[in-house]
């Protein structure tokens, strides 16, 4: 037989389309040809491919072969492909019998002893080929994150001598196992911050309903220690919830077993660039935002950002997924995050505190604060002031709740969400609103008045009635009453109140 077909996949955003690989022997002068638009990586494979047939003690054909990866507009890249294309030269050149080749889907980079080295974006892949019916054969090292994939059948193989021990039936491979991943553990704790109540408050509301925060104070005031201590708020992670998280990190490279269900949590510098934040590259990579899918992303000294990164925020914000285009890729990521951002009232951070260091003028405050345009601060749900920590409360012993009991709350509030419209407050659409977020009377009363006092666009009218929503799940109640208005308008004062 000179022609051997095998099924692989490739990676194109978060799926994981199939791949054919079509190995074709024929006479005429020794040659190696990939077609199938391979990238650098994929076209370098020939070299490893023969490499490891010859190590593993196998005979590198001396014809014409000609290696086809369909489907041909699909771009391939990395190393994946290598295993598919050894074991296919092998079948077609007759040194393998392979009865249930169409049975298995491979994928894995060969060294060129023939060991099987670890791939980015297994979980991804088998996410995919789940229901394809078919076993996926990967190294050893990727196989225990693609089996937290419970409806695939995944086989760990350590080198090319083991798949084909695998598939020619005299050693078969044994399935992996789904790990058991530890229970999700959390270093912070609420009750280990000194003062700040209303600020805690708002860190319960803000994890209640999935709402985005900006907290606004001095430096030293506690607003990094209130933002890392946020996902230990946060309800658990359904298995929907933490495979589509642990795949997005697979894909970069990023996954750990010992992560598995955690809410992510992500900080990146304020020197981060636009693609380095919302993805990007030639070949389109997740960004920060897709890192913290059903986490948080949490943006330290916000006016230091360049404003047009910040913008860049503006449309995941609203949507829960970024499209990323290229000349000759586009790509889709998740990003339903929960964005948390700090930034102090001032250039210098010092303006309103009672030591009375600040000298900046009106001026320098208010181009600090112009580099937040106001359309994104639209987009945010809750704005508080966190003020400098008194000598008293900082020479005390901390008090208030733990992490656990505030935790118990949020999931509460949460389920009732759920059972209620199937989704988080902050995810409520315009039309959902009208029917889950109506006030009573003395709400709409005080609604009214704030539209006009303060000046408050639509989003902004819609963002305090989803706020009031979560306020009142928290307390249990069905009916949003003015007490729960009065709390959301408070949080949607703007910077400097």
């Amino acid at each position: 037989m000179s022609l051997a077909v095998l099924k692989s996949r490739a990676l194109a955003g978060l799926k994981a389309p199939e791949v054919a690989v079509e190995v074709h022997l024929a006479n005429g002068l020794p040659s190696f040809t990939l077609v199938g638009l391979p990238e650098t990586e994929v076209k370098e494979s020939r070299d490893r491919v023969r490499a490891a047939l010859l190590n593993s003690g196998f005979e590198f054909p001396a014809r014409r072969i000609t290696v086809n990866l369909a489907p041909a507009d699909l771009p391939k890249e990395s190393g994946r492909l290598d295993l598919p294309i050894a074991l296919g030269i092998l079948v077609a050149s007759g040194q393998l019998k392979a009865p249930t080749l169409d049975q298995h889907e491979f994928a894995g980079e060969l060294s060129l002893s023939g060991e099987l080295r670890p791939v980015r974006g297994a979980l991804a892949m088998c996410l995919s080929a789940a229901g394809a019916g078919r076993a996926f054969v990967l190294p050893a090292a990727s196989a225990a994150e693609a089996a937290l994939v419970t409806r695939a059948t995944i086989l760990p193989a350590r080198s090319l001598l083991d798949v084909c021990a695998h598939l020619t039936g005299a050693q078969p491979l044994v399935p992996q196992l789904p790990a058991v991943p530890p229970a999700p553990t959390f270093a912070c704790d609420l009750a280990e911050i000194k003062g700040q109540a209303p600020a805690k408050r708002a860190l319960e509301v803000a994890a209640a309903g999935g709402h985005s925060l900006l907290m606004s104070g001095p430096p030293g005031s506690g607003k990094s220690m209130l933002a890392q201590r946020l996902p230990g708020l946060l309800p658990p992670m359904t298995e929907t919830e933490a495979l589509e998280s642990a795949a997005v990190h697979s894909l970069a490279g990023s996954f750990a077993i010992d992560r598995w269900a955690q809410r992510p949590f992500q900080a990146p510098h304020h020197s981060a660039s636009g693609p380095a934040l919302v993805g990007g590259g030639g070949v389109p990579r997740p960004g920060e935002i897709s890192l913290a899918h059903h986490g948080i992303l949490f943006l330290d000294e916000l006016p230091e950002f360049e404003r047009r990164v910040l913008e860049a925020l503006r449309e995941p914000l609203e949507t829960g997924h970024i499209r990323i285009a290229r000349a000759l890729r586009r790509a889709e990521f998740p990003a339903r995050f929960q964005l948390v951002t700090a930034m102090n009232p001032c250039p210098c951070g010092w303006l309103g505190h009672g030591n009375g260091k600040c000298r900046c003028t009106p001026d320098q405050v208010v181009r600090y604060r112009g580099k937040l345009s106001g359309p994104l601060l639209d987009r945010i749900d809750l704005m508080i002031e966190v003020p400098a920590v008194t000598e008293a409360e900082l020479t005390g012993r901390a008090a208030g709740e733990s992490s656990v009991r505030v935790r118990e709350r949020v999931a509460a509030a949460r389920a009732l969400q759920i059972t209620r419209q199937g989704k988080p407050n902050a995810a409520l659409t315009p039309e959902e609103i009208e029917q889950h977020c109506l006030p009573d009377c003395a709400g709409a009363a005080l609604l009214k008045q704030a539209l006009t006092r303060l000046d408050l666009s639509a989003r902004a009218y819609h963002r305090i009635l989803k706020v009031a929503r979560s306020i009142a799940d928290l307390a249990g109640e069905y009916i949003i009453r003015g007490p729960h208005v009065a709390e959301a308008i408070q949080y949607r004062r703007g910077l400097g109140g």
